[in-house]
C-alpha cells in the first residue's frame, strides 16, 4: 500500500446464504450470518448472527453477538451479546455475557473467570501454537502435555483452549519437569 502510514484494512464477510461445513480464520475478520449455517465455526475478530441465521455448529469466537437461531457449544473468548429475538439452544462459555430481554438461552452457562478484575486476564485464552511460544517448547509438547493432564486445558471437540491466568498458576507451582 503506498502512502505514508500503514492502514488496517477491515476484513468483512457477510453470508447471506446457506452454508455447510468449515469455517476457520486466522486473521481477525468482521462476520456476519444472516442465511443458514451448519458445522464449525472457528473465527478471529467479531461473529455476527443475524435476526433471520439459523445456524447449527459448535461456534468459537473472540467477539460473538447472537440474534438469531443457534444450537450448538458457544465459545466466545472475550464477549458473549445475544440480542432479541435470539435463540440458542446449547452450552457456553465466555467471560463477559451480555442477555437482552427477550433473548433464549436454553443450555448452561460457564464464565471463563468470575469477577470483574478477572475479566481481563479470563479473555485471554490461548491457542496450541501461543502457549508453545509463550513457554518456549515445540507445539506438540503442549499438545502431549495437555492431553496427558499435566497442562490445564480447555477441550473443545477436537480443540484444545489454554486459560493464560491458569497457565500462569501451573508454571508458579512448578510443575514443568
Amino acid at each position: 500500500m503506498l502512502g505514508k502510514g500503514k492502514k488496517t484494512e477491515e476484513k468483512i464477510l457477510d453470508v447471506d446464504a446457506s452454508m455447510q461445513g468449515t469455517m476457520s480464520f486466522k486473521d481477525p475478520v468482521n462476520l456476519q450470518i444472516n442465511g443458514r449455517f451448519e458445522g464449525t465455526l472457528d473465527t478471529k475478530g467479531t461473529l455476527t448472527i443475524g435476526e433471520k441465521a439459523f445456524v447449527n455448529a459448535n461456534i468459537v469466537g473472540d467477539e460473538i453477538t447472537i440474534a438469531g437461531r443457534v444450537t450448538g457449544e458457544v465459545v466466545a473468548k472475550k464477549s458473549l451479546k445475544l440480542i432479541s429475538p435470539a435463540r440458542v439452544d446449547g452450552n457456553i462459555k465466555t467471560p463477559l455475557l451480555e442477555i437482552s430481554k427477550g433473548a433464549v438461552l436454553n443450555g448452561n452457562c460457564q464464565m471463563v473467570s468470575g469477577g470483574r478484575a478477572s475479566s481481563q486476564a479470563a479473555a485471554e485464552l490461548m491457542e496450541v501454537e501461543e502457549v508453545a511460544r509463550y513457554l518456549e517448547v515445540d507445539s506438540s509438547v503442549v499438545r502431549d502435555w495437555a492431553v496427558s493432564g499435566k497442562l490445564p486445558a480447555i477441550r473443545e471437540g477436537d480443540r484444545l483452549h489454554f486459560d493464560k491466568a491458569k497457565i500462569d498458576e501451573w508454571i508458579a507451582s512448578e510443575r514443568i519437569k
